[in-house]
């Protein structure tokens, strides 16, 4: 009789350290399991898929700090675009500087204010001329906040007989602001000022 009880014990213990296997392996499954669909859900979170031509995109959101020198860069060249970029049309002109104005600060806006005195922009319309900037390099030190700039760049002024290429040097510095459908970057230009514009070379145009 002590044998079969004997027997009944270690079975049972058997039957125990068998059953606290299987918890705690379906503990550790479920918990993998979890720890698997949370980051699967993450990672989801972070694709954006992007409709363009018919065709989805796949694309990555990230965190802002890791795009500072990209949009920074981005946000210079489309300013300068925008206020550089000038036809013999009233209308133009004012929608450009416009687009200008909202991704710089009152430094600019004395800029504007100080061409327009001295007719400037009367002379391109009068003299049907068109102006064109192209953006060679910018170099932003993101080490420092706010973050100074400075833009290299050739303008390509277009009269009726000649082709003036010009050197234009600028610089500012970046502030963060609240991004908008004026403003995508999220950047305002600060202190901005011309360093250098001077005449490269004139070609006669036939």
């Amino acid at each position: 009789m002590f044998t079969k009880m004997k027997n009944i014990d270690t079975a049972f213990r058997q039957v125990r350290i068998f059953s606290m296997l299987v918890i705690v392996g379906c503990v550790v499954l479920c918990g993998f399991s979890l720890y698997k669909s949370f980051s699967m859900v993450s990672q989801m979170q972070s694709k954006i898929y992007i409709l363009a031509n018919g065709k989805a995109l796949e694309a990555y959101s990230s965190d802002r700090k890791d795009n500072i020198p990209v949009e920074a860069k981005d946000h210079v060249k489309t300013f300068h675009k925008y206020f550089f970029t000038l036809d013999p049309d009233d209308k133009v002109i004012k929608e450009n500087v416009t687009k200008a104005l909202y991704l710089s600060d009152n430094s600019t806006k004395k800029v504007y204010d100080d061409l327009k005195e001295n007719g400037y922009y009367a002379g391109i319309i009068s003299g049907n001329i068109s102006q064109t900037i192209s953006v060679d390099s910018i170099a932003i030190d993101i080490n420092e906040y706010p973050y100074h700039f400075r833009c290299y760049a050739v303008q390509n002024i277009v009269r009726a007989t000649s082709i003036v290429h010009r050197s234009l040097i600028t610089e500012g510095s970046l502030r963060n602001v609240s991004r908008s459908d004026n403003n995508p970057h999220g950047f305002l230009i600060e202190r901005w000022n011309t360093i250098e514009n001077k005449d490269l070379s004139t070609e006669n145009r036939k």
